[in-house]
């Protein structure tokens, strides 16, 4: 009986690795980020302390936050 040959391909000459992973994981983080993006967006849990707009409000933040690593 002959041995079966080899058809991995050698990454080293081939000058690429591939990787192939489970469809969820790549679903799985893709979920977990977006319910994580909707809990903070989410008008409905969004307090009435203010009147300004929530995208308003998170570009202050970010400004405030660059002038302060600035400095």
């Amino acid at each position: 009986m002959a041995a079966r040959p080899d058809t991995l391909r050698d990454a080293a000459k081939s000058g690429s690795i591939e990787v192939q992973l489970p469809w969820w994981a790549i679903a799985l983080p893709a979920v977990a980020f977006a319910a994580l993006l909707l809990l903070i967006l989410n008008p409905v849990d969004a307090h009435a302390a203010s009147s300004e707009p929530v995208i308003t409000n998170l570009l202050e933040r970010i400004q405030t936050l660059i002038l302060r690593t600035a400095s």
